[in-house]
């Protein structure tokens, strides 16, 4: 036989889009249009429903950047379309190609009810879906002029408000009533179905074949001069290629409904929750006349939202997550970032995410949705189980640069040993739309054949948001049991993960952290939002920790609830993957900084506040307190306690500084270190007084700060590629190296200039201290430059140790292989550390996360190993303006440390002491006696019974027991979840009795696992 193929198959793609597709909806009558353009930001609905409207016509030009154009459009169903099915297609000026990344809208009724949103791939109203003829129709659109940021990605004013003009930005196109045809719509299902599918299949397979000539019948039968009134005619060869079952062996989707949608991104906060809305709408709708629908939503802020902004439709959505249809999941506040979150931080977004579907809708959640974030931490495994939840869901580690990650299903293991089943989707999106392409991806690309047979394909327009489509539920309808394709279900994930476990049970295991090998960039991007995230983090710790210690010691003391967790889910919200990672637009990070102010100062008052109430009366001679929010003692005040202000402790040396000769550079010498720094204002030496070990590697030079080019490929704000490394100016020339001292420390100031930036350090030895402080102010002027601080030190490290929530994780430091090779640019949190055996070093930092550690060999052989921060970038895309100003962060090196001496140090240079004027001793409410043992957390329980919590942690990585000290009456302890539930099967811990009030401290005694997060409630006595 002749092969015709391509003829067929080029038949098919033009009549498709040409005649068929076009003739979906057929006799069209226009619609009157009025607008009225809101002035600055968005109104209620209620205001725009009012609005003086004013006469407008198609074609007109709307919309300046982040504006919103009201259009009332009226019309009435001609009589002759009696019986027919009416829509109002409503186009406001789509680009077809971008669904969530430009031009949006929200319909209405006069009665302010919402309708659905409007995108691209949905433009239509059902008006009647049998018309009687003579119907009015009045409908109100919320139009938002969203600028298109997406592509290409150049920097441009558009990305904030306050700089992105008055030009329109789109025109309406379309604004009419039209007859719906649902047999040409069936047929465009049908046709697209099977060519896609078509061009799948082998060409060697007779199923091809099979499909082609039922598609060219089809063609043959339809009347390119009346397509509806040939529709049904051209179905009929259809049918049957539509009704032959899938193979025995196909694979299995579970396909969910999902419009996953960034809580900021490429627009601001104040326009995710309008996303919310349009997608909300949208679903409900669709669930409306799909029963089958089943749609999975995260992140508990955006039904926050919803609730708060547009009550009717919450409660439209809550009756659809009664009926099974609309599934809340992920179990968190917002869908975060894992590598730079903290560890408390880490624990609330289960505890208010999961909490807020408890209590709206009562529902459990037990998958962890994060499709889209940047990297995934090993601590994650355990505080999942820890939330009550038991599966895990991510796409982005698909995105690798370099190594294809092995497994579809899998069990994750975490730190501790937990293990959570794990599933990446095949299909490589998370905003699927059900084509053959993509199916027939999944289905390859799925990576446990001839041992499991299921995936997850979540589908649905997301980023922006807009969700499932009609079209593609009419392609999943035809897609659940059809020869050549994996056979879809549309279903829950909880019946997916339920089904595959079972299928599944003893997958592979895959062991420590998911590293994205990509956008590792987001480490350092915007370094004021994160500099903003760690001291929310730090002052949310100081403040649980004094108001608890107040409500409990002090009489009238109220502990502010409220007031706490408004202010953690606003931090929470900030930690969503686009925000904290710094690759939001600059509206997003000129808000952030905003809101962080806010918060600082509103925390830094609830701290002082119960602090006043602790401290006491200062009596007639005065008198201070010092308080250590710190978990560790220090300078004698225990941590989590504070002591009346003294001398030095005993056995403290004098600190010194020298200078060398010849004004060649200065010693700082407190007895425990000894730090010369020399004319350039580098670090030349750091001995360890305890080891006799210099800390620095011979002939180089620490803190020694580098610049580099940083035009990564794409994706500027996200990405650091490789090759930055190439090219390196060494920082060496200083305007100014000189001693400034002042009691109890020794210190020197240096002052370099650069390019168009400066940058002031000051270098700090204090009393007691084993701890080098390099205080850094940077007016930072550059643009795509990335700026380091480097520490060669002379130890042989053949992995280091990078603090995550609650524990640190290993990462080789030789590339052997291209999964070390990867991780080129590495995540901490509060320190760093490496080590031979016997002796090591830490970094510790107050803000910075982004990390590099490189191995190098020294004359004699040796190795020696080199620490770099990463401070500073100046990407363009999406902020044009990204880190440009002033900035100030902290860090510090610690020679002859060990994990234990880094995880104290660590809190020490993020929790300050403060001092207070008062008299009073204040005993920590929960004190370790070991510091492998760490209170991470002090707080009252959030059901207000006045119980205290406290998470702990085991440090360093081995088991270890430790004896808790009470400071207050306990009556009972209880091993709770992360939720502050009692945790099931866990046994109550004993409390000792340590006598009357102001004496021996009640205690319990504990044994931790390597890594084990404790949570545990004390009821008082």
């Amino acid at each position: 036989m002749h092969d015709d193929r391509r003829i067929v198959e080029d038949r098919l793609r033009r009549v498709l889009g040409e005649r068929i597709a076009p003739a979906v909806h057929g006799a069209r009558t226009p619609l009157t249009v009025e607008r009225w353009d809101a002035p600055g930001e968005p109104v209620p609905a209620a205001e725009g429903l009012a609005a003086p409207y004013r006469a407008a016509a198609v074609g007109e030009r709307w919309g300046p950047a982040w504006g919103t154009t009201w259009f009332r459009v009226t019309g009435t169903v001609p009589a002759a379309w009696r019986g027919s099915t009416v829509e109002a297609v409503l186009d406001i000026g789509f680009d077809r190609a971008m669904a969530g990344f430009q031009s949006e809208g929200l319909v209405h009724r006069r009665d302010g009810s919402t309708v659905k949103g409007l995108n691209p791939h949905n433009d239509w109203v059902r008006v009647a879906d049998r018309a009687e003829g003579g119907e009015e129709v009045e409908l109100y659109v919320e139009a938002a002029a969203n600028p298109i940021l997406l592509t290409p990605q150049l920097p441009g004013p558009l990305g904030d408000r306050l700089t992105a003009g008055d030009e329109p930005l789109y025109r309406v196109e379309r604004m009419e009533l039209a007859v719906f045809h649902p047999q040409v719509w069936e047929l465009v299902r049908d046709l697209e179905v099977l060519g896609q599918l078509m061009a799948e299949l082998p060409l060697e397979d007779a199923r091809r074949w099979e499909v082609l000539r039922a598609v060219e019948r089809a063609l043959d039968a339809l009347d390119l001069t009346d397509v509806p009134g040939s529709a049904g005619a051209a179905r009929a060869p259809l049918a049957e290629a539509l009704a032959s079952p899938a193979r025995a062996s196909a694979h299995r989707v579970s396909a969910v409904g999902h419009a996953h949608i960034d809580s900021a991104w490429l627009w601001p906060v104040r326009e995710t929750v309008r996303k919310v809305a349009r997608t909300s709408a949208n679903t409900v709708a669709l669930m409306d006349r799909d029963p089958d629908y089943r749609f999975a939503m995260s992140q508990a802020q955006q039904l926050a939202w919803l609730k708060e902004h547009r009550p009717e439709l919450f409660a439209r959505v809550r009756e659809k997550v009664a009926a099974g249809q609309f599934l809340p999941v992920g179990g968190m506040w917002v869908e975060s970032d894992t590598n730079m979150v903290g560890s408390e931080a880490m624990a609330r977004q289960f505890l208010y995410g999961k909490k807020f579907f408890l209590d709206e809708f009562g529902i459990e959640t037990r998958e962890v949705w994060l499709p889209d974030t940047f990297g995934y931490t090993a601590a994650l495994p355990q505080l999942v189980r820890l939330s009550a939840s038991d599966f895990f869901l991510t796409q982005k580690i698909s995105w690798n640069q370099t190594n294809a990650f092995p497994h579809s299903s899998f069990w994750w293991e975490g730190i501790d040993g937990t293990r959570v089943f794990t599933h990446f989707p095949p299909v490589d999106t998370y905003t699927a739309e059900l084509t053959g392409a993509e199916l027939a991806h999944a289905a390859r690309n799925f990576r446990e054949k001839g041992r499991a047979s299921r995936s997850l394909v979540p589908f649905g327009h997301g980023d922006g948001g807009g969700g499932a489509t009609r079209e593609m539920l009419g392609r999943a309808r035809r897609l659940r049991d059809l020869d050549g394709s994996p056979r879809v279900e549309v279903e829950a994930p909880a019946e997916f993960f339920r089904k595959a476990l079972e299928e599944y049970p003893a997958a592979p295991v895959w062991a420590g952290e998911l590293y994205l090998e990509f956008h590792r960039g987001t480490y350092t991007s915007q370094a004021k939002t994160k500099r903003g995230n760690r001291r929310s983090e730090s002052l949310l710790r100081e403040a649980e920790l004094w108001a608890a210690t107040a409500a409990v010691r002090e009489e009238g003391y109220a502990y502010p609830y409220e007031e706490l967790e408004r202010i953690w889910k606003e931090v929470l919200l900030h930690q969503f993957h686009d925000i904290l990672p710094g690759s939001s637009i600059a509206w997003v990070h000129r808000e952030a900084r905003e809101t962080y102010a806010r918060l600082r100062e509103e925390l830094q008052c609830l701290v002082a506040g119960a602090q006043r109430a602790l401290a006491g009366e200062a009596g007639e001679a005065g008198g201070s307190v010092v308080f250590n929010s710190a978990p560790h003692a220090r300078h004698g005040v225990p941590g989590g306690g504070a002591a009346p202000r003294t001398t030095a402790p005993a056995g403290e040396a004098e600190v010194t500084l020298t200078a060398l000769p010849d004004r060649s550079g200065w010693v700082l010498d407190n007895g425990l270190l000894r730090v010369t720094v020399d004319s350039r204002g580098l670090v030349v030496s750091a001995v360890d007084a305890a080891s006799g070990r210099e800390a620095v590697a011979p002939g180089s030079a620490a803190n020694l700060l580098q610049l580099h080019p940083d035009l990564p490929n794409k994706w500027d704000a996200w990405d650091i590629d490789a090759f930055y490394r190439h090219t390196v100016t060494d920082l060496t020339d200083a305007r100014e190296v000189v001693p400034a001292a002042e009691a109890g420390s020794a210190s020197v100031r240096v002052v370099r200039e650069f390019g168009e930036s400066s940058v002031t350090q000051t270098l700090t030895l204090r009393a007691g201290d084993r701890l080098l402080e390099i205080d850094t102010e940077v007016d930072w002027h550059e643009t795509e430059k990335l700026l380091k601080a480097a520490f060669p030190l002379d130890v042989k490290a053949d992995r280091s140790a990078a603090e995550t929530q609650f524990g640190h994780v290993y990462r080789d430091t030789h590339t052997n292989t291209s999964w070390e090779a990867a991780k080129f640019e590495i995540c901490a949190h509060r320190w760093l550390h490496v080590a031979e055996p016997g002796w090591g070093a830490a970094l510790v930092n107050d803000s910075t996360y982004g990390h590099e550690v490189t191995r190098d060999v020294r004359e004699d052989g040796s190795q020696t190993t080199t620490v770099r921060l990463s401070l500073l970038r100046a990407p363009r895309y999406p902020d044009p303006e990204t880190d440009q100003g002033r900035h100030r962060m902290r860090y510090g090196l610690v020679p002859g440390a060990d994990i234990a001496d880094a995880v104290r140090e660590g809190h020490a240079i993020n929790l300050p002491e403060r001092v207070v004027p008062g008299s009073a001793e204040v005993r920590p409410l929960v004190a370790s006696d070991t510091d492998a043992v760490v209170v991470e957390t002090v707080k009252l329980a959030e059901d207000r019974s006045g119980d205290v919590v406290a998470r702990i942690y085991e440090a360093s990585g081995g088991r270890s027991a430790a004896t808790l000290s009470l400071g207050f009456a306990a009556g009972s302890a209880t091993v709770t979840d992360l939720l502050e539930r009692p945790w099931p099967g866990a046994a109550a811990p004993a409390i000792e009795r340590g006598g009357a009030a102001g004496g021996a401290a009640d205690t319990v005694r504990l044994s931790l696992r390597p890594f084990e997060i404790l949570t545990l409630r004390f009821a008082r006595g």
